[in-house]
């Protein structure tokens, strides 16, 4: 086994030297405009990751040709008007010490007339549904050999398009349901001429752009991303995807991106970007697998969140380079300090981010409220330095507040109970959390991770202590910040807790019922009682205070800690 620090060891991806083995994954942001220019948002986004240490990032998936655009606000490459943001996108991350990589994707059948201008184009005209905002059924027109041959070459022209910008990296885009994938599937793929039938036909089209990208641009690194998985019939399968792999190297790629996932997976697409209920790691074994049977090097993707896993996977020899997506949104920091042995603000796999931006959003984060708004917070400092705070309640919007600013000023958390956690100790029993499917043991790993960033940043944590209770416990400090939770009326907390507990709320009619949006946000928004008024009015001081969270609105996560951020800086 390999040293367990080789994923921040420098490494080389065919012709590029990286910094380390972390690769940041492709991320669809809406930070383009509607043409598809970068804006000065694109390049806070990037350059914060850039910044916090990976070594290649790969731009959000951009069309070759305009008719490839699969979502609004795209980024665009498919013409030579573009390459003006894009090289200030580049010299950003490059001024940060990462190399760039630009992702080559097509939508293919998986968009629409509303969103790329165009009638849509796939290997056949079967329906696709196709989600951007509202959902649609669209049936693209089936492609000629002569339109195969446009769109290949348009991938050639977008290669040399970001060889121009100035990207050390081009990521060819042949997972997850987009054009190259199609052509892949026998559901997708009706063909009977050279590109369709048998598994060799079916691949051409991906191959033979591999290696007319690669003769094109022999100087740049040329990822092949690619399913291990499409998890459903008449998709491809692990064995099919080792076999791809192979022919992906012949044809000249420098790497295998190994995910999973399709737009039609059962029992649900949302396996593309797994959640939190897939488990740590998911995707490993098809990395593990493609590995064994090719010599270039393999990136793996996939909930690497703790970088212990990171360490771990690339120790193991299963995969060469780790790419981390959503947990870069978490904390952009994250291999700065998985490297110093710090613990980064950990991603709890709640698809917040990926969801909302398919429903229209710009790309967030639930338990970052920085994500999507760098350019804002680059200008906003600490409401508060040199000081000595008070945090009263341990739940996600305390623990925020109290390790954002425990950067510039001493913080002690009190906490009534043992257990440090507060709402998040029993969201995992519930049936969903956000859109996805709850599971405890997410939660228990982002409060142990958030407990640890406390400790490490100096914060004292006071359990089994009420200081509303006992005023004396608040003399001293300069600022105090109730933080206490909202809870149900009648005492019926006593009586929900238990049940969730024993798992209850995750079978039979209790699931249904609660899985219901409506029913939810009833529970959320309106039942729940916000206790921070009548906390505040107990305080015996004249220090300044604050409420923050549910203490102040009983709601979501998203809002709580969003609360913690909106009062921590000015």
């Amino acid at each position: 086994m390999a040293d367990a620090r080789a994923l921040f060891a420098p490494a080389s991806l065919g012709p590029v030297l990286l910094r380390n083995r972390i690769v940041m994954a492709p991320m669809t942001t809406r930070h383009a405009d509607a043409e598809g220019y970068v804006t000065k948002a694109s390049l806070a986004y990037y350059r914060a990751r850039a910044k916090g240490g990976v070594g290649l990032l790969t731009v959000e998936m951009a069309g070759p040709e305009k008719v490839g655009r699969h979502r609004h606000n795209e980024l665009g490459l498919y013409d030579d008007r573009f390459l003006e943001g894009l090289r200030q996108l580049v010299a950003v991350i490059h001024h940060e010490g990462a190399k760039a990589s630009i992702q080559l994707g097509h939508g293919g059948g998986h968009t629409r007339r509303d969103i790329c201008g165009e009638e849509p184009i796939a290997p056949s005209a079967v329906v696709h549904s196709v989600h951007e905002g509202h959902t649609e059924e669209i049936i693209p027109q089936a492609m000629t050999v002569e339109r195969i041959r446009q769109s290949q070459q348009s991938f050639v022209t977008a290669a040399l398009r970001a060889r121009k910008a100035g990207f050390d990296a081009v990521e060819i885009h042949a997972a997850h349901g987009y054009l190259l994938s199609q052509f892949m599937s026998h559901v997708e793929n009706r063909r009977s001429d050279a590109y369709g039938g048998s598994l060799e036909n079916r691949m051409r089209f991906s191959l033979e752009i591999v290696k007319q990208v690669k003769q094109a641009v022999p100087d740049l690194a040329v990822i092949f991303r690619m399913n291990g998985d499409d998890f459903f019939e008449g998709g491809i399968g692990l064995d099919d995807a080792v076999q791809l792999a192979q022919w992906a190297e012949q044809a000249g790629a420098d790497a295998i991106h190994v995910t999973a996932g399709h737009y039609r997976s059962e029992p649900s697409a949302a396996i593309m970007i797994p959640p939190m209920a897939a488990g740590r790691m998911p995707f490993r074994a098809y990395a593990k697998a493609i590995k064994a049977k090719v010599t270039i090097p393999v990136i793996t993707v996939g909930r690497y969140g703790d970088p212990a896993d990171a360490q771990e996977v690339i120790a193991s020899g299963d995969a060469d380079f780790v790419a981390l997506g959503r947990p870069l949104l978490a904390d952009p920091d994250w291999v700065n300090k998985a490297a110093r042995d710090k613990t980064p603000v950990p991603c709890i796999a709640c698809n917040s981010c990926v969801d909302g931006m398919r429903d229209g959003l710009k790309l967030h984060c639930l338990v970052n409220p920085a994500t999507g708004h760098e350019e804002r917070f680059a200008g906003l400092t600490l409401a508060m330095t040199g000081k000595r705070i008070a945090v009263i309640g341990a739940g996600p919007a305390g623990l925020t507040f109290a390790q954002v600013m425990a950067d510039q000023n001493e913080v002690t958390v009190f906490e009534k109970t043992q257990a440090v956690g507060g709402s998040f100790l029993w969201a995992g029993y519930a049936p969903k959390f956000q859109t996805v499917d709850a599971r405890p043991d997410t939660f228990m790993a982002y409060l142990r991770g958030m407990k640890a960033i406390c400790a490490q940043k100096g914060v004292i944590l006071k359990t089994g202590i009420d200081p509303l209770s006992d005023p004396t416990c608040l003399e001293g400090y300069d600022w105090i910040v109730v933080a206490t939770g909202a809870r149900l009326p009648l005492g019926l907390d006593h009586v929900v807790r238990p049940l969730l507990k024993a798992g209850l709320f995750q079978q039979g009619w209790l699931k249904r019922l609660f899985s219901q949006d409506s029913i939810r946000n009833y529970f959320y928004h309106h039942l729940r009682q916000a206790t921070g008024a009548h906390g505040q009015s107990r305080l015996k001081t004249s220090a300044r205070s604050s409420v923050i969270g549910d203490a102040a609105k009983a709601g979501k996560a998203h809002e709580a800690i969003r609360s913690a951020y909106d009062l921590a800086f000015h």
